[in-house]
């Protein structure tokens, strides 16, 4: 549905500003098919390689200049569209903006009668150009507007958050990126998804995986129910003692109800004030329900010690440290003498 309106609106808005600018008449079209297409790709697959600003702008524009090259060389309608397609296939591939609907572009170009060749070399500037800069333009908008993460950026890899050279411990195990690069030699085929967000999917199926074949371990299961915590007007040295006396690395901190409002940890406290509340930290929460499991990239990205288990009102229901969450691993691993000789 959220496809379906953004395409409603990219659509009809940008034949609206088109005709505002250049008037509607028989010696210009309002807009061009091949937005049509273009609209599917960018309001359905934002996250579509393919979907991207350059390569809805660069390879409508470009296919279309192949097209009028191609009718302009070759008089032969029929031979003249295989050609327009066939170098807006390459153009866009060499210029690295690979859009489906550029394809149709060539052929409008090719095909479009008497007020394409009026146009001539102007024709994928004005209208294409301008139809497909108005609707990139029009679903930036639109996607900020229903925040979702266009144009694509892949998240970055996680990094080693102790300078080191080597790579965060979630990365330490299981599929590597040339993993993902032997898999997809193998396969010899192409896939309309980015290799780094290929790698991302892969990672969350195995988490996915792990969390479905031990559902039953709950994070009210494992975590602790006696939490040590401190209000937000407590002093910093008051955090400190309970963060030493107890032998912790995060301290939740509570509001005058009695609701989570942050952490602090001893880094946290360096800085100096009368008070914690310039050394809170935005908490890592989940619900008592949640399978305890779904805490490892939490509790494995290399900052986070803990994560606070609240209530619907965000009153403390618990914690769950590192270690909580290592000793339940720990008793998912088959329990023969080899394995318990290799945890020793």
């Amino acid at each position: 549905m959220i496809a379906c309106f953004g395409a409603l609106l990219g659509i009809g808005l940008t034949g609206v500003i088109s005709g505002y600018l250049f008037g509607q008449g028989p010696h210009l079209p309002l807009i061009v098919a091949p937005m049509g297409a273009s609209a599917v790709l960018l309001f359905a697959v934002p996250a579509s390689p393919l979907a991207q600003p350059w390569a809805i702008i660069g390879g409508n524009t470009i296919s279309a200049l192949m097209g009028i090259i191609a009718a302009y060389f070759i008089r032969d309608p029929i031979i003249a569209t295989g050609v327009g397609v066939s170098l807006a296939i390459g153009a866009m591939s060499f210029t690295r903006c690979l859009h489906p609907p550029g394809g149709a572009a060539a052929l409008t170009a090719v095909l479009g009668g008497p007020v394409v060749a009026g146009w001539g070399f102007l024709f994928p500037f004005v209208p294409v150009a301008l139809n497909s800069c108005i609707l990139v333009g029009l679903g930036l908008l639109f996607h900020k507007l229903s925040r979702r993460n266009y144009p694509h950026v892949v998240p970055k890899p996680a990094e080693n958050t102790h300078q080191t050279i080597d790579p965060p411990s979630a990365a330490r195990v299981g599929f590597r990126e040339e993993d993902v690069d032997a898999a997809l030699e193998a396969l010899d085929e192409t896939f309309d998804i980015d290799r780094a967000d290929l790698g991302r999917l892969l990672q969350q199926v195995e988490l996915q995986a792990a969390i479905r074949s031990n559902d039953k371990i709950s994070c009210a299961d494992i975590m602790s129910r006696d939490v040590i915590a401190i209000g937000e007007t407590s002093e910093p040295d008051a955090a400190r003692h309970l963060l030493l006396k107890h032998n912790i690395r995060t301290l939740p901190v509570k509001d005058r109800e009695g609701r989570l409002i942050g952490t602090v940890g001893l880094r946290e406290l360096f800085a100096g004030g009368d008070t914690i509340a310039h050394a809170i930290s935005k908490p890592a929460v989940a619900r008592a329900s949640d399978a305890a499991l779904s805490l490892l990239p939490v509790l494995t990205d290399g900052r986070t010690h803990a994560v606070i288990i609240v209530d619907d009102d965000h009153r403390i229901l618990g914690l769950i440290s590192q270690t909580d969450l290592l000793s339940a691993v720990a008793r998912l691993l088959p329990n023969d003498g080899n394995t318990i000789a290799a945890v020793a």
